[in-house]
C-alpha cells in the first residue's frame, strides 16, 4: 500500500483514484470520437464516388488517382491507400440507406472491423447480425472474424434444450446466449476420439478461446469442480459462470454419443449446484452436456424428462472446409486479441 507523505490528506488516494478513472474516461470517450468521425469520413468518401459514377466515367484509373492526390494532400493520414478507396466505396455502397452511418452499428466499429465484415461477408443483414453482436460484446477483429468463419449466425441457440420449459419467461433468450451447435473446437488440436479427460485439459490450457466459443459472458470457476454430498464426493468437469444472466452454468463433456443416462448425471450435479453454491440472488444454474454426437428424437425424450434446465450440444473437430479452416486466426492469434482486450 503506498505511503502517503505527511501533508497529504487521508482520503488523497481514494481522490487520486477518482482523477485517473476521469482522465481514462475522457481519453477513452475522445478515442470514440476521434473512430467515428474518421468512420464518418470514410464512408462519405465512398459515397461521393459512387454519386460521380452514376453518370461519370469513373473507373479504377480515376481511383487510383484518388488515392494518389489524397496521400500526397495529407501525408501524415494513413488509410488513403489504393486498396482502402476501394473498401471505402464498397463501404458506402454496403450502407447506402436513408440511416446515417454514425447511428448504425458498423459507424461505432474500429475501421479494421468494418473491413473484415466487406470482406467476410456477401450478405448485408449478416454484416449488420455480426457488427451488432461485435459492438455489444467488445469483439477484436481476430474474435470477429473467427465467430464469421465458424458461422455464428446459425449455431446460436440451436442446441436441443429444455431452457423455455424449465424456465419460463427467460429461457428463449437463455437460449441464444448459451446453446451453441455445434460447438468448433478445432484449436484445441485434439481428434474426434479424444477421452474426456484430455478434453478438459486441452479446454483448461486453451481457456480463452474456450469461453469464447462458449459464448460472451462467460467466466471460468473450475475444472473437476469438487463437492460433498453427505461424505460421498463428485466431480464436475467444468463450472462455468454466465455473468449476464448471473448464473452458474454447468459443463459435461462426453467423448462418445450421446445417452439419455448422461442427462441424469448433469441434472444431478445442477441440483446440487443449486443446494450448495447457488446464493438467493443468483438465477437457477443450467447444465450443458457436450457429447461427440447425438440423436435428436434421442435428446429430445431425454430432455422431456428432465427437471432441471438442460442442452445438449455436439462438438467438432473437422467440420470446415480446409479453405475456411486455412484463413481462420491461429488460436494464438486469437488469445492474444482476447488478451489484449481484456487489459485495455
Amino acid at each position: 500500500m503506498t505511503q502517503l507523505e505527511p501533508e497529504l490528506p487521508g482520503d488523497y488516494s481514494e481522490a487520486l483514484t477518482t482523477l485517473k478513472g476521469l482522465v481514462r474516461e475522457a481519453q477513452h470517450r475522445a478515442q470514440r470520437v476521434v473512430n467515428t468521425s474518421m468512420i464518418e469520413l470514410y464512408w462519405n468518401i465512398g459515397r461521393t464516388i459512387l454519386e460521380r459514377q452514376i453518370d461519370q466515367p469513373w473507373g479504377s484509373k480515376v481511383l487510383d488517382r484518388i488515392a494518389q492526390d489524397l496521400r500526397s494532400e495529407f501525408p501524415h493520414m494513413k488509410g488513403f491507400s489504393r486498396t482502402n478507396v476501394y473498401n471505402m466505396r464498397a463501404f458506402a455502397a454496403a450502407w447506402s440507406g436513408a440511416e446515417l452511418i454514425v447511428q448504425t452499428p458498423s459507424g461505432q466499429l474500429s475501421w479494421s472491423h468494418n473491413v473484415a465484415l466487406l470482406n467476410k461477408l456477401d450478405d448485408q443483414e449478416l454484416r449488420r447480425w455480426y457488427a451488432s453482436r461485435a459492438l455489444q460484446h467488445g469483439w477484436s477483429v481476430a474474435v470477429l472474424e473467427h465467430q464469421i468463419r465458424t458461422s455464428l449466425h446459425t449455431r446460436t441457440g440451436a442446441a436441443p434444450n429444455n431452457l423455455e420449459a424449465r424456465l419460463p419467461g427467460e429461457g428463449t433468450d437463455l437460449a441464444r446466449e448459451v446453446a451453441k451447435d455445434p460447438l468448433i473446437l478445432d484449436f484445441l488440436g485434439l481428434t474426434e476420439d479424444a477421452q474426456e479427460h484430455a478434453m478438459e485439459e486441452a479446454m483448461t490450457l486453451r481457456l480463452a478461446q474456450t469461453l469464447a466459443e462458449f459464448g460472451p459472458g462467460f467466466a471460468f470457476v473450475g475444472r473437476q469442480y469438487q463437492f460433498d454430498v453427505d461424505g460421498d464426493d463428485f466431480f464436475i468437469d467444468l463450472l462455468l459462470y454466465h455473468v449476464p444472466s448471473d448464473r452458474y452454468v454447468v459443463v459435461e463433456l462426453k467423448a462418445g454419443k450421446f445417452k439419455p443416462e448422461h442427462l441424469g448425471q448433469l441434472n444431478f450435479y445442477v441440483a446440487a449446484i443449486n443446494d450448495t453454491l447457488r446464493l438467493p440472488r443468483q438465477a437457477p444454474t443450467v447444465g450443458i452436456l457436450v457429447c461427440g454426437s447425438k440423436n435428436a428424437r434421442t435428446v429430445r425424450y431425454a430432455l422431456d424428462g428432465s427437471t432441471q434446465p438442460l442442452a445438449v450440444t455436439s462438438y467438432t473437430y473437422d467440420a470446415l472446409p480446409i479453405d475456411e479452416k486455412a484463413t481462420l486466426p491461429s488460436p494464438a492469434a486469437i488469445t492474444a486479441a482476447l488478451e489484449h482486450d481484456a487489459g485495455e
